[in-house]
């Protein structure tokens, strides 16, 4: 063999499996883009379906979140206002982008149970109950919103104060076991847009954008495959001239 081809060997094997990697991890992007939109698709389905009854609370225990979550469910029972737990927010989302809090409140069911209800949106001004005595709905009510699962925490996430009644994930089991909630539920239902007396909190503070960008990181891959290649092809031609 001319010493020349063989001087390419190494740098051909180098890259046909460079480029292999490159080119599956393209086509792994494309089959999480199938996956994503097809979740998309499913969350829209759950949430914009007409509201049914909250799962009895016998069947509390068996659910899965990939089986409930944002499934749109009606409620009915008696709001403990006194057990309040606020959920820091940087942003309310569609109810303002100021800093905030979620207001998360326990529903006694007449069912039977309890479930934590994130009522919605509140800006750091109106973080007291005093100020805004009027949304506090007393007696017997209707709540319709979506199921969701316990938020996890991550490095970032700054430690929770039960003692003050601030937290900055979304967990049912943290908030009842601070109010010694029994059989309280362990997802949560995230309250519908619906007005209320003097206006706070504000509902419908569900995020339902899920990111979407593996198209882009397909062709990224897919791009980056073909400058490799492209890189090789002009190594081969220089070492023939």
């Amino acid at each position: 063999m001319p010493r020349h081809k063989a001087r390419l060997i190494g740098p051909a094997i180098f890259t046909g499996v460079a480029a292999a990697i490159l080119v599956s991890l393209g086509l792994w992007q494309l089959h999480r883009l199938a996956w994503k939109e097809g979740l998309i698709a499913e969350i829209e389905a759950r949430a914009n379906a007409a509201p049914q009854p909250l799962p009895p609370v016998a069947e509390w225990p068996k659910l899965r979140p990939q089986d409930y979550e944002y499934r749109h469910v009606t409620a009915e029972g008696v709001f403990e206002n006194g057990k309040q737990a606020l959920v820091f927010r940087a942003s309310g989302g569609a109810a303002g982008l100021q800093p905030g809090y979620q207001v998360m409140t326990p529903l006694q069911l007449t069912s039977g149970g309890t479930v934590i209800v994130n009522r919605g949106f509140v800006p750091l001004e109106r973080k007291d109950q005093a100020t805004r005595l009027a949304g506090l709905i007393q007696g017997e009510t209707q709540v319709t919103g979506l199921m969701r699962q316990p938020e996890t925490r991550n490095f970032f996430t700054p430690a929770d104060n039960p003692a003050a009644g601030t937290y900055y994930t979304r967990d049912p089991g943290l908030i009842a076991k601070q109010f010694g909630l029994a059989s309280a539920a362990p997802f949560l239902i995230d309250a519908d847009a619906i007005p209320v007396p003097g206006g706070w909190p504000k509902g419908g503070a569900t995020e339902r954008n899920l990111p979407n960008n593996h198209f882009s990181y397909a062709l990224t891959w897919f791009g980056l495959a073909l400058a490799l290649l492209g890189v090789f092809t002009a190594f081969v031609w220089q070492k023939r001239q």
